[in-house]
């Protein structure tokens, strides 16, 4: 088939979920089309059948503000006129939805590809309940082919907020690990690691992360110098530096900036720690399960439908930092149960969530709004 991908090209679990499933399909025989204003973060350069489409944004006089969604319909009818698309399939209502249904309006009917939207969470939980986007967003879903979610919670929240009928299919997000680049010695001594426990965190730092409260979190755990709290950051931390000098923490928070190769940290964690105000998946606590990490965050949103509390991580029902402390304090305490933790969690992640489970659901998605069945 000959597939369209829209999604937001910076660090953030869509962008890679959306990257990660563009690969899979490619390596399965599909031609695969991003679509999207740069390079998504992780698309691999030169790979088979993944091909890249940059929309054009022009900065008129004429807007206050610069448009995306009128250029990124414009390059998704000429994509899908010039490649025969079977599918678009778009994550994130806005702009992403929106601009695919513009875009089949302006071609034939015999050359419109079917719309497949992707929900990962803003858009329905903050976007869509702002009285300026949430007619758009609901125009999209009820104009999609196809609609997904990622988590079954993500699913009820959206059905309830836009008083929906049509059927919302849930498909969970998967993660496909690549070789380490780096020999974990190494990306220890880089980091300043050696003979320290190492607490990871991935994320592109927005507010709803909560990084305030991840900070006030390792500012509990003790000793003090038993571990390092390294930070993988999707978006700036210099409005965090205060708080690290405030909690006492300097020396004991490490941060790396727009990491590619996440293989090569993942390999060197003993645990991960989130601590989000809502997740509709988390995409990061299943990068640590493929590597045997086990993990720490607040019971919201869809992260039960990822770990299993008490088996492959604890979850914590509290925005505490002492609850939250504790929880962490329990596994750097007991490395057998860390370490026990972390291998169910990696055999969940590969029975439940690997490419192999997940993309022929996608695929099975896509012939069924195209017509095809599910052969």
């Amino acid at each position: 088939m000959n597939i369209g991908i829209a999604c937001y090209p910076s660090v953030g679990g869509s962008g890679i979920l959306a990257t990660g499933l563009g690969e899979e399909l490619a390596a399965r025989g599909h031609e695969v089309h991003f679509i999207s204003y740069e390079r998504p973060f992780r698309l691999p350069l030169h790979a088979p059948r993944l091909h890249f489409h940059e929309v054009g944004v022009s900065d008129y006089g004429l807007f206050k503000y610069p448009d995306y969604t009128l250029p990124l319909s414009v390059r998704m009818a000429e994509v899908s006129r010039d490649f025969r698309l079977d599918v678009m399939h778009v994550h994130y209502a806005v702009p992403h939805a929106t601009a695919a249904i513009l875009a089949r309006s302006m071609l034939p009917p015999e050359q419109q590809p079917r719309v497949v939207t992707t929900l990962h969470g803003t858009d329905t939980t903050l976007l869509g309940r702002d009285a300026d986007y949430g007619p758009a967003i609901r125009h999209a879903l009820n104009n999609s082919d196809a609609v997904t979610t990622v988590s079954h919670s993500l699913r009820e929240k959206t059905q309830k907020l836009f008083s929906l009928e049509r059927p919302i299919e849930v498909i969970h997000n998967f993660f496909s690990p690549r070789a380490p680049q780096r020999a974990a010695e190494e990306v220890r001594r880089e980091l300043g690691v050696e003979g320290r426990l190492v607490v990871l965190h991935s994320s592109n730092l927005r507010p709803i992360k909560r990084v305030d409260l991840l900070l006030n979190t390792a500012a509990r755990l003790r000793p003090a110098d038993a571990f390092k709290l390294v930070i993988l950051a999707g978006g700036s931390f210099e409005p965090f530096r205060a708080d690290v000098r405030r909690l006492g923490l300097e020396g004991r928070v490490i941060v790396v900036e727009r990491v590619r190769a996440i293989e090569d940290y993942l390999q060197i964690a003993d645990l991960v720690l989130y601590t989000s105000d809502t997740e509709s998946f988390c995409l990061s606590l299943l990068e640590a399960m493929y590597f045997a990490v086990p993990g720490v965050a607040r019971h919201v949103g869809g992260i039960p439908e990822v770990v299993e509390s008490g088996a492959t991580g604890l979850l914590v029902d509290s925005d505490n930092p002492d609850d939250l402390a504790r929880a962490v304090q329990e596994l750097i305490n007991d490395p057998a149960k860390r370490k026990a933790m972390g291998k169910a969690a990696q055999e969940r992640a590969r029975a439940l969530f690997s490419a192999d489970a997940i993309v022929p659901q996608y695929e099975a998605l896509y012939r069924r709004v195209c017509g095809r069945g599910e052969g």
